[in-house]
């Protein structure tokens, strides 16, 4: 290592390379080093400065002049002055595999260094206190680079010094114990020699032991003590993991409060990582139970805050809590309260896995460790006798009372890695459901059997699967092989206990629903061959006579759909029991449809005053058909005929049971479904196809008609349907090489597209009071409304998938779209995804569609409030919102919405002057106003097209209209000024470098129409692209022409008249004739002269108008920071809240430093005398408060 040092001092960075690279033993480079110590030490220390400068990533080299010349913050500032920090980078932070390796090498040469030197060197007042001072004055630097790597090192050279200590301090017990031997030994005995020799020993130890407290004191206090509240996470984070390694291995001299403050204290952070490293240090500390006793104080002041941990945001965080608490729960049962628990045992429920896993091994070690000494002495015992039956029991306790029930799934995944020996225990289950319970012992009520079973099935499931329910994980991982066997194992297990035990559960619980639908559903996870090689035939058939008889006794839907997945489940043609399990389905569905038909014909003769019990029956009946119908062909039965003939009359008579209206509905749709899915095959006949395209024509009337019922159940089951078959028979039909279904094609007429969008107008957009048969008169029902509302999203998201596949006309989305702000907490997102998919498929349609919505609640605001509204009511604020809102999902690409956003502006121009005033040219079109809600979108408009919309707008344009200031004018002068704002450059334009190429916008060409389909407005699809091809080139066609020239339009501040300039005939305006205007040209002298003589009126007025309008835009601009503000509506289109560090509100922290000594205390090591102090260092130049929460500063802690 040594020979490579230049006369001038340079030397070269070879320690730092071989470090670096990594290729050499980390001992040997140690001892070449030593060695160079060795033969000349200010050579050696010379080259490990530069090693710690090189590691910071400087460029600068201390020279052997600088080294014996200048101080250590002289060397710094020098070094600093060198340092290359354009590109932030240093190689502690340098990404990729060689600097991420460089750490670990870093860290292991300073402990190997030290180590290697502890018997001589360390000692040597000389080497130890050069590195100490160099380093401490680093980590004091304002360079990160310089602060994080000293941190780093100097933390690391305490750890390796803690070591030598500890070796120290067994070094003289050792040498104490063999003095006390020798001197009690007789005097005769005695070696007064060796005597002599342990004396001189324990006293050489006695003074290293000192040295290295004060190196460990200057280090602690020069460092650790300002770096542990560094501004940076990562150097805080450094500090605390080290000191926890402190406490850890020489716990005699650091695990007090002196020292457990800091990790408290830390545990507050602002970053996730350092909170993070706080828990592990504690969690190494915990797990010795020998350390209990000296953690006392400590987990009495800081357990809360340890508690409300686990509910941190960062969920690396809130799992290491809880596992910290598990360790805790470990050591001493009586630390934790029942609250405490109580608030990790909820997490069992939480859909991040880790989280409820690290819950769940909590759980188990509370309440389900605990066994009986005697238990572990006894013979095994099987059944309700087994030591887990009273584990089953209060997992089953536990469950019904966390008041979670429809969450058994996630309880038992919780707990399936630490308790799968018990949850996997069926016998056990089985024997507490059915055997009769032991003398003395207290029977499971209903309710615990009902919960039992739930845990039973969610068991038999993740056993069978293997993957976590459904919102935990983010899919299915690939199983190892000891899993797979595993799996394996466990489902032939249960299918040989299930086969033999599930008809005499379901035999028990027969007229129990609940318990009935979770019983039906364990077959689906049988291995179906243990049936035959089992030989277990006899069950199989037992099995069948109860489902047979569990769907004659049953009209419960969840029960009728399980019986139907079982047979399901079990007709698997892959298996020798299919035979006998379809002969039992066919003649379960024969006398099902016979007595159907039979029922349906007595109950239609009755005529218009059916019996109760007739119409009981019937629809029992078509209960249990429509459920089996869904996962079984029952084509063969010609279910169509006799469930429309049952429709018709309903139409007819209008006195139909809602109920059976329902179910026919829905049964004729699996009808159709299964005919279709038939005819996919392209075994079908000719006849089969035109027979489905009259059937399912026919239905579609059918439902049509339906929308009218005066029935809300009735209207919604219809809506649905017709939303299902008009997306599954649309267009999309024939993708995906299906051309032979063509036939099939329907497509809805206006007519119906009207009622389907009229439907959603009428039930879906309305307050929650409002919907009160949807909620059965309960509408203080909390969980009704819940339910409604995800009706009424359904019913919306159907819709809403016709507008997306081009089913419905893209501009029946403009009432939808209206509806953007005041229901957006409701369907928001439905809405928002909707707008994107349009985009997606055609951008200008879309932006005609969102320009369109704007226009209908415009009308609307006009008819409510009249022509002479207030623009600064709620109702117009509200549309220039919904506006703004409309804007931002445009995006920042101007350019790939280039063409819809000139087209959005073309129809609202249009739109405002659309309707003239009925008082005379001199007062403004009646939608003017509308040119301010427009505004919200110049700002996505590039700077060409800027010029271009506005020589638009000035065709629609008189000269009076340029002139005028009133107040009813000030929505064109404010969207004449948005189109002139950066006009003059190209800063609107995000897409630098292409404004060139884009200056005049592409035209499209019109596809042919193959057809015409009538609009709402009456337009058919031809006559409407027509019209957007002839809009598309409108742009191009007014950029070729000269843009006359208008007097220059005073912004919106002022309404002052700018002094008139002498015109050039070549300057004067000369007004273009419009059609709708009529309007005659003005000449050049009659313009000057009228202005003249306006001009001293308007001079007069000029301070009255300026207040106005200023007051108008204050007023405008409050009234939409209210909105914003009050509303809280679409917040996720602006700028994202910062959200606190824990998920609950923190308590207090108060009388902390109750009983406790704030003071730095020095390193004691047991046991020491005469140290020696080193002087005074820098103070702490960082902030603690931009680091810790307010709380925690300045509160002294012990």
């Amino acid at each position: 290592m040594n020979g490579h040092h230049q006369e001038n001092g340079m030397e070269n960075v070879m320690l730092f390379e071989v470090v670096r690279l990594g290729k050499s033993a980390m001992q040997s480079v140690v001892d070449d080093w030593i060695e160079s110590y060795k033969h000349d030490r200010d050579v050696a220390l010379l080259d490990l400065i530069n090693f710690f400068i090189q590691c910071s990533g400087c460029k600068g080299v201390v020279t052997g002049e600088m080294f014996r010349n200048m101080q250590n913050s002289e060397i710094i500032r020098k070094m600093t002055e060198e340092f290359d920090e354009d590109s932030g980078d240093y190689p502690l932070t340098m990404a990729g595999p060689q600097w991420k390796k460089f750490k670990s090498s870093f860290c292991e040469f300073i402990g190997v260094l030290v180590r290697q030197c502890q018997y001589s060197i360390i000692y040597d007042e000389y080497m130890m206190d050069t590195v100490i001072s160099l380093l401490t004055g680093l980590s004091d630097s304002q360079v990160r680079a310089f602060r994080h790597t000293s941190t780093l090192a100097a933390m690391k050279l305490m750890t390796a010094l803690v070591n030598v200590a500890l070796n120290l301090s067994i070094n003289m017990d050792n040498t104490q114990r063999q003095y006390e031997a020798e001197r009690n030994k007789m005097i005769g005995k005695r070696a007064n020699d060796r005597l002599e020799l342990l004396l001189q020993k324990r006293k050489e130890l006695q003074e290293n032991q000192d040295e290295i407290e004060n190196m460990m004191n200057a280090i602690f206090k020069g460092v650790f003590v300002h770096r542990y509240r560094d501004a940076i996470a990562e150097i805080r984070a450094i500090c605390i993991e080290e000191i926890g390694v402190w406490m850890k291995m020489y716990s005699d001299a650091f695990l007090n409060d002196s020292y457990l403050k800091y990790v408290g204290w830390t545990m507050h952070d602002k970053q996730g990582e350092v909170r993070l490293k706080c828990l592990t240090a504690l969690q190494g500390l915990y797990y010795n139970r020998e350390l209990n006793a000296k953690l006392e104080l400590f987990t009495s002041r800081f357990k809360d805050r340890i508690v409300s941990m686990t509910l941190d945001k960062e969920y690396d965080v809130a799992v290491q809590a809880i596992k910290l608490l598990t360790l805790v729960l470990h050591s001493s049962d009586e630390v934790l309260t029942a609250e405490d628990c109580e608030s990790v045992y909820h997490l069992v429920y939480s859909a991040h896995r880790p989280v409820a896993v690290a819950a769940g091994e909590f759980l188990f070690k509370k309440l389900f460790s605990h066994r009986d000494p005697e238990d572990d002495s006894m013979p095994k015992r099987r059944g309700r006798q087994s030591v887990n039956a009273n584990l089953i029991k209060t997992a089953v306790f536990f469950f019904l009372e966390s008041e979670l029930h429809e969450h058994a799934a996630y309880l038992v995944d919780s707990m399936w890695d630490c308790a799968a020996e018990i949850l996997k225990d069926w016998e056990c289950m089985i024997s507490l459901l059915l055997d009769e319970p032991l003398p003395g012992e207290e029977a499971l009520t209903d309710r615990q059997e009902t919960a039992l079973i739930e845990i039973m099935l969610c068991t038999i499931r993740q056993a069978a699967e293997c993957h976590p329910p459904v919102g935990r994980g983010t899919g299915k991982r690939v199983l190892t092989a000891k899993e797979k066997k595993t799996q394996l194992d466990d489902r032939t297990r249960m299918t040989e206990i299930f086969a033999i035990a599930l008809p005499a559960l379901l035999a028990k619980y027969s007229v129990d629903a609940e318990k009935v639908t979770n019983l039906l559903q364990l077959p689906q996870f049988f291995d179906l061959e243990i049936y035959t090689t089992g030989r277990l035939e006899k069950h199989l058939d037992s099995l069948l006579r109860q489902i047979r008889e569990i769907v004659e006794k049953h009209t419960d839907t969840d029960v009728l759909e399980a019986c139907s997945k079982t047979y399901h489940a079990l007709c698997n043609e892959e298996f020798t029991i299919f035979n006998r399990v379809d002969i039992a389905r066919s003649q379960l569905l024969d006398e099902q449809v016979d007595k159907f038909n039979r029922l349906l014909e007595d109950f239609l003769q009755e005529g218009e005053d059916p019996d109760e019990d007739d119409a009981y029956q019937v629809l029992s009946t078509l209960k249990r058909i429509t459920a089996f119908h869904n996962a079984h062909d029952l084509s063969k039965w010609d279910l169509f005929t006799s469930n429309y003939k049952l429709l018709n009359t309903g139409i007819e008579n209008g006195d139909m049971p809602e109920q059976i209206v329902i179910h026919a509905l829905q049964c004729t749709h699996y009808v159709i479904l299964w005919s279709l899915a038939k005819v996919s095959e392209g075994t079908s006949k000719k006849e089969d196809m035109l027979t489905l395209r009259k059937q399912m024509r026919a239905f579609c009337l059918m439902c049509q008609r339906y929308l009218t019922s005066v029935n809300t159940a009735v209207k919604e089951q219809a809506f649905t349907i017709l939303c299902d078959l008009l997306l599954i028979f649309s267009h999309q039909i024939i993708s995906g090489g299906r051309e032979a279904l063509e036939p099939l094609v329907y497509t809805p007429e206006a007519s119906l597209q009207s009622e389907l969008l009229n439907f959603i107008l009428d039930h879906v957009f309305i307050d929650q009071d409002e919907d009160s048969n949807s909620t059965d008169g309960q509408q203080d029902d909390e969980a009704s409304k819940i339910e409604a509302l995800h009706k009424r999203r359904n019913l919306l998201a159907a819709y809403c998938k016709l507008i997306i596949y081009n089913v419905v006309e893209m501009n029946t989305g403009a009432d939808i779209f209206k509806q953007y702000m005041r229901y957006y907490n409701d369907y928001g997102d439905i809405i928002k995804e909707t707008m994107s998919k349009t985009r997606q498929i055609d951008k200008i349609q879309c932006a005609k569609t969102l320009i369109l919505s704007l226009q209908q609640l415009f009308n609307e605001m006009l008819s409510d409030l009249g022509p002479s509204f207030d623009r600064s009511s709620s109702a117009f604020c509200g549309i220039k919102e919904l506006a703004r809102r409309f804007s931002l999902t445009f995006g920042l690409d101007q350019l790939k919405t280039r063409e819809a956003i000139a087209m959005l502006h073309k129809d609202g121009i249009e739109f405002a002057f659309k309707e003239p005033n009925p008082q005379g040219e001199g007062h403004p079109p009646l939608n003017l106003a509308f040119l301010d809600i427009l505004s919200e979108f110049s700002s996505k408009l590039m700077r060409q097209d800027k010029r271009t919309v506005h020589t638009y707008l000035e065709r629609f344009m008189t000269f009076q209209m340029a002139l005028q200031r009133e107040d009813c004018w000030l929505p064109l002068i404010s969207y004449r000024n948005s189109l002139q704002a950066g006009g003059d450059d190209d800063t609107m334009s995000v897409v630098s470098g292409i404004s060139s190429r884009g200056s005049s916008v592409r035209s499209k060409k019109a596809k042919p129409a193959t057809g015409k389909r009538k609009l709402p407005e009456g337009k058919t699809i031809q006559e409407t692209r027509q019209s957007s091809s002839s809009s598309d080139i409108w742009m191009s066609r007014e950029q070729s022409m000269q843009t006359p020239v208008m007097m220059p339009s005073p912004h919106l501040t002022s309404t002052i008249m700018r002094e008139p300039k002498r015109l050039r005939p070549e300057e004067s305006y000369m007004g273009t004739p419009q059609p709708q205007h009529h309007q005659t040209p003005i000449d050049y002298n009659t313009q000057v002269t009228w202005m003249l003589a306006q001009r001293q009126q308007q001079e007069e007025v000029a301070r009255q108008q300026q207040e106005r309008a200023m007051n108008y835009a204050k007023l405008r601009s409050n009234l939409q920071h209210a909105i914003r503000r009050g509303t809280g509506l679409m917040e996720d289109d602006e700028e994202p809240i910062v959200e606190d560090v824990m998920m609950s509100s923190e308590g207090r922290i108060e009388d902390l430093n109750e009983g406790m000594d704030f003071d730095t205390m020095d390193i004691d090591l047991p046991p020491s005398k005469n140290r020696r102090e080193r002087s005074e260092l820098k103070p702490d130049f960082f902030d603690p408060a931009s680091i810790m929460d307010e709380s925690v500063l300045g509160v002294p802690m012990f």
